[in-house]
């Protein structure tokens, strides 16, 4: 009988530590945050870099895709003037400003595409596009980007 007790007893001493160390991986492990503007980036976004060489090519098919899921709210400058834009957060949608480059860049933007946000709306892309395909919008969204003056 004390043997019995004493099993029991170890058996849920481990299942206790197991269930407290579960928590602790739980709540240590990386997961995707939203960020101020209620963006959803992985702690490593700023330090993603593109699959990608950027070339001709990768820049035609990031401009047609750009012209067919992203210019109806960016407007086909960039500037966030397309017949879809939210007038009250054309700021936030353009794409152009120099002075948004240093935070965002190629790996924070295609986060930015690849999950969307709720407010100001902008669509995740994540189940229309591939991910070779949303790098090759950054791609061609960073060269919307006016220079710094």
């Amino acid at each position: 009988m004390r043997m019995r007790a004493a099993t029991v007893c170890v058996a849920v001493v481990t299942m206790a530590f197991l269930a407290v160390c579960g928590v602790k991986a739980w709540q240590a492990a990386p997961a995707e945050k939203p960020v101020p503007g209620g963006w959803e980036l992985p702690p490593n976004a700023d330090e993603e870099k593109s699959p990608l060489s950027v070339t001709p090519v990768v820049l035609k098919t990031g401009e047609a895709l750009y012209k067919k899921k992203c210019e109806r709210c960016h407007g086909p400058e960039g500037i966030g003037d397309g017949p879809d834009a939210d007038p009250d957060h054309m700021a936030d949608m353009d794409l152009t400003n120099p002075k948004r480059a240093d935070r965002n860049s190629d790996g924070v933007v295609f986060y930015k595409v690849w999950n969307g946000r709720r407010k100001p709306k902008m669509p995740p892309f994540k189940e229309e596009l591939t991910k070779e395909q949303a790098w090759s919008v950054v791609a061609f969204a960073q060269t919307l980007r006016k220079p710094a003056k």
